[in-house]
């Protein structure tokens, strides 16, 4: 029988972050199994750690495979992908930097309203006169309503008010009395009163599968005209048709989405080839300090799964806790407050 690795990489960590995983593991990083399931079956028998990029599918017959499977860490959310009974069962914990992109993805959300309160601006890159491009309009003084209190929401809030926008905020998991509205000063709103105030809406929603096609015609009919929407929440939320005939009758001017599923707009969907829809192919989390978080994350807390006795002994060992909550901190800091050479500095320490 084959001895088992350590780490099967098949989504990339940082450099930095892998070095400091080589030094005390085993790591093997095969990423062209990602599209070869195959063989990535045949790697399993040997790993008891496993990092794995958001659409390889965790399910019970991959379970089969890894026998001395441990851990199943992913850089990104993507709870869709993975059976969490069938690892419960197996005793295999589920990893995954829940925190560790929600600041690069409320400054994406901060960027599409920019964008779409002033599009002209790409017009004028494209190479169009000032006659020819729309009037934009300022941030400051507008209405956006966030949809969804997910943690993005908690960084994104305070960007705004700091620009002069008034928030308002719904979410059908937080009560209306919730001390967390206070704390991040928006303003609790029943939904269809969110939607007939803002002048923006911002989704980041968590998706369950009970909210599929949630956001319908009879919501959208509360849409006030000429409203703008910009989102990093599942595409799966939408109706797609009430979507369509809201871009289409000016209920909203624009929409933009990071990280649709690759049907949401495609060839025979009733939002193939509306101008004013844009989709980002999840671009919000895309940034090195995302990817850097991210990953010392994963590799510390690898490091503590498989060696917890050796994790303990090290000096200077750090502290993920914060990003295994999807919680607001106490402290009203928002989840993404260690800054990458913190993280970069904390790793250092453990090495020396």
């Amino acid at each position: 029988m084959p001895t088992p690795m350590d780490v099967l990489l098949v989504d990339p960590l940082v450099p930095e972050a892998l070095a400091w995983l080589q030094e005390r593991h085993d790591v093997v990083y095969l990423p062209e199994l990602a599209d070869d399931p195959a063989e990535l079956r045949r790697a399993l028998a040997e790993a008891r750690a496993v990092v794995l990029p958001p659409h390889v599918v965790v399910s019970q017959e991959f379970l089969d495979h890894a026998p001395h499977l441990m851990m199943v860490a992913r850089m990104q959310i993507s709870s869709d992908n993975t059976d969490l009974n069938a690892c419960a069962q197996r005793g295999v914990r589920v990893l995954q930097a829940r925190s560790a992109t929600v600041r690069s993805n409320a400054e994406y959300l901060l960027y599409g309203l920019l964008m779409l309160y002033r599009r002209g601006m790409v017009s004028a890159l494209l190479g169009r006169k000032l006659g020819q491009v729309r009037m934009g309009r300022e941030l400051a003084g507008s209405t956006v309503g966030l949809l969804g209190l997910a943690p993005v929401a908690h960084t994104l809030a305070p960007m705004l008010r700091s620009l002069g926008v008034r928030v308002l905020g719904y979410d059908p998991a937080v009560h209306h009395a919730a001390e967390l509205w206070a704390k991040l000063h928006v303003e609790p709103v029943p939904l269809h009163e969110l939607l007939e105030r803002a002048d923006a809406i911002s989704l980041q929603m968590v998706y369950a599968s009970r909210f599929k096609g949630w956001i319908n015609e009879r919501l959208l009919n509360h849409c006030k005209p000429g409203q703008l929407w910009v989102g990093v929440s599942r595409s799966a939320l939408f109706d797609p048709e009430a979507l369509a005939l809201a871009l289409c009758d000016g209920r909203i001017d624009a929409c933009l989405l990071d990280g649709a599923n690759a049907q949401f707009a495609a060839p025979g969907s009733p939002l193939y080839g509306i101008p004013n829809l844009h989709l980002t192919p999840r671009l919000g989390s895309h940034t090195r300090e995302a990817k850097l978080r991210a990953s010392w994350y994963l590799a510390h807390r690898i490091h503590e799964t498989l060696s917890p006795d050796d994790a303990r002994r090290e000096p200077g060992s750090s502290d993920f806790s914060m990003l295994d909550s999807l919680g607001f901190p106490e402290s009203g800091d928002p989840p993404q407050s260690a800054s990458p050479s913190q993280w970069a500095s904390l790793a250092a320490l453990s090495r020396d």
